[in-house]
């Protein structure tokens, strides 16, 4: 009877090839999938800055203006670290579907008060960016001297103060700080004062957490603690460079996304805006009421 041929499986060298196209072939695969992750997380990003944008448009239809960039008051004069120190992304709680913790904040008190312990520290997926780096939903503020004050929720989108330095602000403690944007101390700016135009005006945009070269720092939703470090630029972002420049500014505009950031503009609608765009036309789309004109960017 004839012998059945002996069955053949892969020499060394055949299975070492397949492994080899296996490994090629994944390596090639990751960097796409890498990048449909960052496309859904960008798309999520813009959703986000969507929603806040259509909250500060029903906010405006209630109150017939935006809401301050945070409400400094002592005795009844201008003081940045005054009652209550709650930011303009409070104010909107309710129309970003957050009525609950909105109810629940004590506005009659310091936001660092003990009244508003727990909800001051209440993470919000719509204020945050998914791609941003930040390892946790609440952060600790320090003061100058590296003590610990208070802890805020960490947030990731922050509202256009203007182009001027926001950190003269820490000198003028009697005084309103007040920028050329949407947002500044005790604000009640109209959709009407915006005569440079809706569409060409930004009033919200990203900001990330940085965790470089020894560097912990993050912004809030909350608003602005007592004393605390860069306090008001955790809320605020001004217009002094481009958006993910190289320099790092903490009071500039930033983003994980690669290349720019997304900002809400006065009409509605979500741009992102890359870092190589013209600083003088970034900074006119940072003014309300400049006279200037702005083109395609």
């Amino acid at each position: 009877m004839p012998r059945p041929s002996p069955s053949r499986g892969f020499t060394l060298i055949e299975l070492l090839v397949v492994i080899a196209i296996i490994a090629i072939l994944i390596a090639l695969l990751l960097p796409a999938v890498q990048q449909a992750r960052e496309a859904a997380r960008r798309t999520q990003c813009r959703n986000n800055l969507k929603q806040i944008g259509l909250a500060l448009h029903n906010y405006h239809d209630i109150s017939n203006a935006l809401p301050p960039g945070w409400i400094g008051v002592t005795n009844g004069a201008n003081d940045i670290y005054g009652v209550n120190g709650w930011g303009w992304a409070s104010r909107i709680l309710p129309q970003i579907d957050q009525a609950p913790l909105y109810n629940q904040i004590n506005f009659g008190v310091k936001m660092e008060s003990a009244a508003n312990a727990t909800q001051r520290v209440t993470p919000i997926t719509a204020y945050r960016c998914p791609s941003d780096t930040a390892p946790a939903a609440v952060w600790t503020i320090q003061d100058d001297m590296g003590t610990n004050l208070v802890d805020l929720a960490v947030g990731n989108y922050v509202g256009v103060f203007g182009t001027s330095d926001i950190d003269d602000c820490a000198t003028m403690p009697n005084s309103l700080c007040r920028g050329e944007g949407a947002f500044y101390q005790n604000s009640k700016v109209l959709f009407r004062d915006f005569t440079d135009g809706l569409s060409s005006s930004i009033i919200v945009g990203e900001h990330k957490s940085r965790r470089d070269n020894g560097f912990n720092w993050t912004s809030t939703w909350a608003g602005v603690v007592t004393n605390g470090d860069d306090a008001i630029v955790r809320i605020l972002g001004t217009c002094d460079h481009t958006p993910n420049h190289p320099s790092n500014h903490i009071d500039d505009f930033s983003s994980h996304h690669v290349g720019g950031a997304h900002f809400v503009m006065g009409d509605g609608a979500v741009r992102f805006i890359g870092t190589n765009i013209d600083l003088g036309v970034y900074q006119h789309l940072a003014t309300r009421s400049a006279g200037d004109i702005v083109g395609e960017f």
